[in-house]
Parts: structure tokens; sequence; C-alpha cells
């Protein structure tokens, strides 16, 4: 590194050299001054720079990248990055090889070794070319919206945007997908090692795991590449990809004296951060005083700089983004939603919730003034006699936190042991949230008691406590992951997120809480697909799954005119407006109204509405109805009452011990948890006034051998836009008439709106395919086609309107060939069989 002197007589601050190779060039500035703008006159240097025989030669194939000679640009002023400060502060950089790359802050500076690796990698435009150009996915992660996502991260990657964000549903296999994405960047040279970033341990390990289980060919990830784990502080020159948890590499970058240990700049090509909504927050602002006192680093998110640190691109997935989350990884390249996901058949949509109510929690707690109470005190350990000041009354909210009452946890706990059985495997198993560690004690100690009293104990290792105060929890989690035993687990933080156990079939609110993501994370826990279960259930005694229905954020977005008034009521007023001005003001209010509606959406809400009123921009949508005509308006009115009525999901205690007991268990249906006779009926009412309104729903009813399977999956979005789900159907037409038909969503539908007997599923696809199995002495080859098309029929209730768009859309068949393979197999019957079974499978 010298000052370097131009033909001229301008002077560069430093040139950088390995060896006699001209590298880089800093220009170094007062701390006061601008940064990003002095990278203009370090850029303007690497076009001047000249090469001497004796002491500064190009680096190797240096046109390349012409005009520039030399490589690397620099800026800087002394002053720590600072987001507040951000063109004042850092050490900015910029790689001419690859210009389309925005300049970007450095926390510190490369070392030689990172600039040999950098220079060694091919040009980023030769490797993007060849993610391009690859068309082969690992089968571990090819589900079409997996190979989507890869696409599109992949594509960001070649725009040279260095933030992403992937927003996927618990339970769709973004590991999985993260394994192969990784596969393909290294395979293609983009990347020569990667760090996958953790928020706890035991996420490392499930890591490191899923990369030894998974296969590319025969062979494990991990034995293809060389994976280092969390356990190894530094990667090997051979090292591909290193798993790593966020606290350890806060640790090592910023608050170790140990040098040797602490990675590089240039050291990984990706970041890919798992549960990117955890933990990441913004840098605090500081004010005059403190940028002129105070050290800039102790105002910067530890958490975050972790992202910024390396010159590397960050990738970050998550099932529930966060304000913060997209603040640093900018809006998701790619989104899949749970309900598309349950939809599309790979997640396990949720009964209508199991409702426990208890006389307390009906009633409330109540001590009067001057009663003498027991206290706990969580820091010592013990009670404390308590005098109260005044008459005070605790709602269900406040149990288990701000008052202890074992006699509603046992109450509780007396309903769960009448519907969980730990010993029949066959059930799942259940997840149980309580509000702290010593409240999770209480409920272990209340489920094993009340097994006993009603002739079923169960093994000690059957109901466990997994908290952070476990100290075998990595042993417990794993045992709960793949073991009979534990089968019912208390957890209070610690498994809310991240936690991959498939047989979780039932969620238990102990513990209220008060964030949607939080909360989505838990029901997370329970949405993968398990054998024999249809749908997971919820018990919730504590009111939570009503809260979040609720929960709507507070900043209006109209007048005060026009608060109380609903989208319809607003959607009438402008139909029936008699002149031009009224037509206005009250379009004006309706698009406020609809505007309000859609800006509170989150983003599983907005995929769902998207698709129930087939509109790619909500927002746009609604700005196009400024100017619409009532005729216009009258067009619209499915979309509008669709959106109108989509509902919006919302350290000491005292120590009661009043009796408590269950007094009812309600099942809720729908957006307003109605009763199941009052949901049938609405269900009917909305069918009948939606089949003219709806083609596809018009299609199913009078033409049903028309319906294609995107029809039926629009059918299905928008009735669950509106609250309506095949299982809550089945579970209320069980309640309400006392007969149990496993019926689906199309013979629901056509029982509403013609009064056809419900029939199960079973009924008829048997119908249909004994039809088809008696046409002819078919052979072998061709039975095996058929049990294909029956097993299609199975999951998806209809096959499509013709033989050519059955079997070249949908992926079971295309996979076997597709119709043109049909057609060698079957020749002239091929669509005689279609047309046989669209004949006969609702007639």
């Amino acid at each position: 590194m010298a000052e370097w002197e131009f033909p001229n007589g301008d002077r560069a601050d430093y040139a950088l050299f390995i060896g006699k190779e001209a590298v880089g060039i800093i220009e170094a500035k007062k701390y006061e001054d601008d940064v990003y703008s002095s990278l203009d006159q370090a850029v303007d240097y690497s076009k001047e720079f000249v090469f001497t025989d004796k002491v500064a030669e190009p680096v190797r194939n240096y046109e390349v990248y012409k005009p520039y000679n030399v490589p690397f640009v620099f800026s800087t002023n002394g002053r720590p990055y600072l987001k507040q400060l951000e063109q004042k502060s850092g050490i900015w950089f910029w790689d001419a090889r690859n210009p389309k790359h925005p300049r970007r802050p450095l926390e510190s500076w490369f070392t030689p070794d990172d600039l040999k690796l950098k220079l060694s990698a091919p040009l980023e435009k030769d490797s993007d070319k060849a993610l391009n150009d690859d068309d082969i996915y690992p089968e571990l992660a090819n589900r079409d919206y997996q190979k989507e996502a890869i696409r599109a991260v992949e594509n960001a990657i070649g725009e040279g945007k260095t933030r992403i964000l992937l927003a996927m549903a618990t339970g769709t296999g973004k590991t999985r997908m993260a394994i192969s994405l990784m596969y393909r960047l290294i395979k293609n040279k983009r990347a020569r090692r990667i760090l996958y970033l953790v928020d706890r341990q035991s996420l490392a390990n499930q890591t490191a795991n899923s990369l030894k289980d998974n296969k590319i060919g025969s062979q494990p990830v991990s034995s293809i590449y060389n994976v280092k784990e969390f356990t190894d502080k530094m990667p090997a020159s051979t090292t591909r990809i290193q798993i790593s948890t966020v606290q350890g590499m806060v640790q090592r970058l910023f608050n170790s004296t140990d040098t040797a240990d602490k990675p590089t700049p240039g050291m990984y090509d990706f970041i890919i951060v798992d549960e990117a909504h955890r933990g990441y927050s913004e840098d605090r602002e500081m004010s005059d005083d403190e940028l002129r006192f105070y050290d800039q680093s102790e105002y910067i998110s530890q958490y975050r700089r972790v992202v910024d640190y390396f010159d590397a691109t960050a990738i970050g997935m998550t099932a529930t983004p966060a304000i913060q989350t997209v603040q640093i990884f900018g809006e998701p390249v790619y989104a899949y939603s749970y309900q598309q996901a349950v939809i599309d058949g790979y997640l396990m949509d949720h009964n209508a919730p199991y409702i426990i109510k208890t006389k307390l929690s009906e009633n409330g707690i109540q001590f009067k003034k001057d009663q003498e109470v027991n206290s706990y005190n969580y820091d010592l350990n013990e009670q404390e006699k308590f005098r109260m000041p005044e008459d005070i009354n605790f709602d269900v909210e406040a149990f288990n936190k701000k008052v202890i009452t074992e006699p509603f946890n046992r109450a509780v706990c007396q309903e769960l042991v009448r519907r969980l059985d730990p010993n029949d495997p066959s059930h799942g198993k259940t997840l149980i949230f309580a509000a702290t560690d010593e409240h999770a004690d209480m409920v272990v100690r209340l489920l094993k008691e009340e097994f006993e009293k009603i002739g079923n104990p169960v093994g000690d290792n059957a109901v466990m406590k997994i908290t952070g105060q476990d100290r075998h929890r990595d042993i417990h989690i794993k045992q709960f992951k793949n073991e009979q035993y534990p089968n019912i687990v208390v957890t209070v933080d610690l498994l809310t997120t991240g936690i991959d156990v498939p047989s979780i079939c039932n969620i238990v609110f102990l513990r209220r809480v008060k964030s949607r993501i939080l909360y989505e994370q838990m029901l997370g826990r329970a949405t993968r697909k398990y054998d024999g279960i249809d749908a997971f259930n919820i018990f919730d005694p504590i009111g939570q799954y009503d809260s979040m229905k609720k929960y709507t954020d507070m900043n209006s977005a109209i007048n005060e005119k026009t608060v109380q008034r609903s989208v319809e009521e607003c959607y009438s007023l402008a139909l029936d407006a008699q002149s031009e001005d009224s037509l206005k003001e009250y379009r004006k209010q309706l698009v406020a109204k609809l505007q309000r509606k859609i800006q509170r959406l989150d983003d599983k809400q907005a995929a769902e509405l998207k698709n129930a009123v087939q509109e790619d921009d909500l927002s746009a949508w609604a700005r196009s109805l400024e100017s619409a005509t009532q005729s216009k308006l009258k067009s619209e009115s499915g979309k509008i009452r669709t959106i109108s009525e989509f509902r919006l999901k919302p350290r000491t205690a005292l120590i009661s011990n009043q009796e408590d007991e269950v007094v009812k268990v309600e099942r809720g249906y729908g957006n307003n948890n109605e009763k199941p006779a009052d949901y049938l009926e609405e269900f009917t009412n909305f069918i009948k006034s939606s089949r003219n309104e709806i083609p596809a729903i018009d299609v199913l009813i009078n033409r049903p051998s028309d319906l294609s399977l995107q029809d039926l999956r629009q059918i299905q979005s928008v009735l669950s836009a509106h609250g309506f789900k095949e299982n809550d159907l089945q579970s209320a037409w069980k309640t309400a008439n006392k007969v149990d038909i496993a019926a689906n969503i199309i013979s629901f539908i056509r029982q509403a709106a013609l009064g056809t007997p419900l029939e199960s599923d079973t009924a008829v696809v048997d119908r249909a395919m004994s039809k088809v199995y008696g046409m002819a002495d078919w052979t072998t080859v061709q039975m095996k086609w058929l049990k294909r098309i029956e097993e299609q029929l199975k999951q998806n209730h209809i096959l499509g309107p013709n033989a050519s768009t059955a079997f070249n859309d949908i992926e079971v068949f295309k996979e076997h060939g597709g119709y043109k393979q049909m057609k060698r197999v079957f020749g002239k019957q091929t669509d005689e069989i279609v047309s046989l079974i669209n004949q006969n499978l609702y007639a």
C-alpha cells in the first residue's frame, strides 16, 4: 500500500498491491467529509492508473473490465458505518469488475487473501449466465413453488441485489429449498463459500442434520461440499458451507480480542439468514450531542451488523416478515402463503378451534379490598403475604401471568385429557404454550395427575416441559421429533419457531400473545402434514384465537365522517348517488375504506385475497375505482363484496385458589365463530347469492364436468376468504346433523345450491372409477395409469374438462409422460375414459 502519483500530477491517497499487481485505490477523507461522493474520485483514479514495468502491473485479464485499470476502489473518513449518516460513514467500496453492483459500505477492510479470492473467482456475469442456463433442480426441493422461489432469488442476484427476502409459509421446506439454492450457487461457481446463519443452537443442529440427510443423487450434500458446523469457529480453505449462530458470530466479530478467530469481510459470498424475522432491528437514532461525544458502535444493532459486516449477498428466509425484516432485506422477491400451501395440498389446515370456557374465564377472578392473599415472588422463588389495596378483577388474559390460578389450569387439563391420548400415536403430538417456566411445571404436573384420575396413566416422559431452563433441551427436542415420547410438550418461547416436528397435530394456548408474527409462528408448529390426520386442532381456553382475528392497526386512512360506515354501505351510497358530485364523494369514501382494509392485510392475507378476487395489485385495483362509473362499480360487485366481508386477523403474580370447572366447550366456525347450524346456513346463502357473481361456482353447479383444477383452486380461495373450509364444513355438518360424512367441497357446494345429497369423497370416486374399470380387460400398464387417476381424484376431487388439459397440467401425470404417453397406453380410449369419469363424478 502506498501513495500513488499520476502523470498529470494527481495523487491517489493509497494504491493497493498484491506483489506488483495493482488491485485497489483508496481515497481517504476527513472525519466529517462525505464518503459516498468521494468514491467518485477513486473511480476516476482507477481509470487514470498507469502501469510501469518495474513497479506496477495490471491484474490478470484486466481488459475485461475496461475502462477501469484497477478493479477495487474504496473511500473512507474513519467513521464506523451508521445508517443515520449513510453517506458520511463506513468504508465505501465498489467493484469495477461488476459495474451493475451498487456501491456498498463495509464494516472493516478486506485482507489481501480476501482480494486474492475475489480475483480468482469467475466474473459474475459468466456465473449468472451459468445459473440461468441450469434447469436442473435437485429432487430434495423440486416442488413448483420451491423452484419458483429459487428462480426468483437467482434473478434478484443477477439484477445485482445484495439484500433478498423470501417469505414462505412454515412447513413448506425453506431449509431444503435453501440447500438446493446453495448447491446451484456453488455448482455454477457463483459462490465460493456460504454462511448459513441461525439464531439458536437447536436450529444449527437441525440444519446440519438436513445437510447430512438430504442427497444429491446418492450422496449427502454434506459429503459433496465440505461443511463446517456451528462448533467450528473458522472455515477451512475447502469449506463451502458454514453454519453459525448469530450470537456466536457477534462474539467473534465484535467482542473477541483474538484476531485469529475473527472472520474477514470477504470470507463469504452469500449469507442465508434463517428465520429472518427474529431479532433484527434498525440502528438507534443518535442526537447531535451523541454523534459528537459517544461511540457510534454502541448505537448500531449488533445483530444486524453481522449481515452488514461481510461483503456478501444476504438472503433472508421467513414465514412471517416483520417491519424490520423488510427494512433490512427489502420486500419479498417471492412469497408462498400458508393458505396457498393448504390449497395446494402441501400443508395441513386447522379445524375450528375448541374454545374451552370455565367459570373463572367467563367471570374473572375477584379480589376484595383488604383481603389477604398469597403472592409469588419469581426472583426469590417463594410466596409472600400481600394485602389488597383495592377491589380488583382479573380477566382470563391475566391468568398465569398476573394471577396464578391452579383451579383454572386444572379445569382446562381435565378437558384436555378427555381429548388427548399420549399413548396413542395415531392422534399425533401436542404442543402447549405456557406463560412462564413455573406455569409450564404446573401444567405438566396437572396433566399427569388428571390422566391418572381418568384411568389412563402415562409414563413420566410422556408429558414433558421443554423450555430454556431445560438442561437437556436438545436431547428432548430430538426425542420429541423422532420418538414416541414425549407426546405432550409444554413450552414457553423455545419451541415457538424454527423447530420441525411434523407429528404435532394439537396446539394449546395457555399464554396470550399480542404479536401476529409470534402467533403465526406458534400455529406454524402444527401445519406440516401427518399421516392419518387431515387437519390439526387448536384448544383455546384464554381467548387467543379470537383476539388475533380482531387485531387491527389503529392508523385511520379515512375521515371521521366515514369511519362508522362499512365498505358495503359506502358501495350502496355510490350506486344510489343521484348527482355526479355525490357519486364522486361516495366513490372517494368507498376507495378510502377499501384502501384502509387492504393496507391492514398481512402478507398471507393479501395473497389469499388477491387470489380470491383475481387481482395482482389490490391497492391499484382500488385506485382504479376512483374514476369508475356506476356501471363499472356494479361490474365489480363480487370483488367489493369479497373484500368487504374479509375478516382481518387481528414478574410477580397473585395466587388464586378459587374453584373452577369447565362450563362448555364450543366450536366456533367461520370468520364469526358461529354455531354449526348457523355456519351451514350462512354457507348455503353465500353459495346461492354468489353463483351468478363467480363464474367458476356456476360452472361447478351446472356443468361440473367442465370444471378445471384452476377453477377449483379459485373457488377454494374465495370460500376460504369468507371463512368456509372443507374441514370446518365436515365438522359442522357432523355436529348439526349427527352424521359423519367425509364429503369434499364440491359436494358441499352442490348440496347447498341444488339440494343434492352429500356423498363421501370415496363414494364419488368409486362410482366414477368403477365405470372405467368395467370398460375393458385392462393390462398391467394400463391399470397403473388408472390407479394414478384414482389417487389424483381422491386428492383433487376432479380430473379436468378434457384429457389433454388433465394429463398435461397435473404434475403426477406430467412426470409419467402426460397426454402423449396416455395416448400411447390407451389409444382411442383415452378421451373416452376422461369423459366417462366426468359424467359419473357428480351425476
